[in-house]
């Protein structure tokens, strides 16, 4: 009787899921479904933080070339502000004056002191030396800085507001530039005209995404003369009257 009393009760519990081991996750433990979560939660942090650094290195390497793009836009529009927050003005000064002066080795920038310490003060005292140049503003104009970005060399100082045309008859857009030169704090992009001489702009970085145009090298030769002022015509009307 005992016996069989036992039995009728054990009987009950045959079959049943153990607790705590279930086959649905509907049927798991609360701290075993948010465990789960939390290790798939922890996966997706680490995708988005890969691809966040993976999109401040794509950033961060066209940089130079968006600058370039800025100085071309801001130069085509005459916007003078925008020029001077990509244009380091002094260095770029700077560096046009030997070049316009008939000195070749100008055409590179000069050598940082960790590079090369002796090159760069002899840059320095050869530039502080020289006699006084041709001006190199007119390089520095809103038309000739876009004619430079379109890969128009010496001849961009004949550029002036409402002057002479673009090779393609149009006033925006120009050849893309090419990489010469790509560094941590240091990018160099050169366009080049349909006789192929090129125009090599260099950049330095200023922040973690800012840069600065810091020296433009002009293609070999001379800068060609002005052009001639056309002479104004002189009304005819009314001369035949009477």
């Amino acid at each position: 009787m005992e016996r069989g009393f036992s039995c009728a009760l054990m009987s009950p519990h045959e079959g049943k899921t153990i607790l705590n081991a279930p086959s649905d996750e509907h049927h798991q433990p609360v701290w075993a479904r948010n465990r789960k979560r939390r290790r798939g939660g922890g996966g997706l942090f680490g995708k988005l933080v890969l691809f966040l650094l993976l999109m401040a290195a794509v950033v961060f390497v066209v940089a130079p070339y968006v600058a370039f793009l800025g100085i071309r836009s801001a130069a085509e529009a005459s916007d003078a502000a925008g020029l001077e927050r990509l244009i380091d003005y002094p260095a770029v000064r700077q560096s046009l004056r030997p070049q316009l002066d008939g000195n070749p080795a100008a055409s590179a920038p000069a050598p940082t002191f960790l590079e090369d310490p002796i090159g760069a003060v002899r840059r320095q005292i050869e530039q502080a030396t020289a006699p006084r140049t041709p001006d190199v503003d007119a390089y520095l104009t809103p038309a000739a800085l876009a004619a430079l970005t379109r890969g128009e060399g010496r001849y961009a100082s004949q550029r002036v507001e409402g002057g002479l045309p673009s090779p393609d008859n149009t006033n925006t857009g120009g050849p893309m530039p090419q990489p010469v030169y790509w560094g941590m704090n240091r990018a160099r992009m050169s366009v080049a005209d349909e006789g192929g001489s090129e125009t090599v702009f260099t950049f330095e970085r200023k922040g973690p995404f800012a840069w600065e145009l810091v020296h433009i090298g002009l293609p070999d030769g001379v800068a060609p003369a002005p052009a001639p002022q056309a002479a104004p015509e002189v009304e005819q009307s009314g001369r035949k009257a009477g």
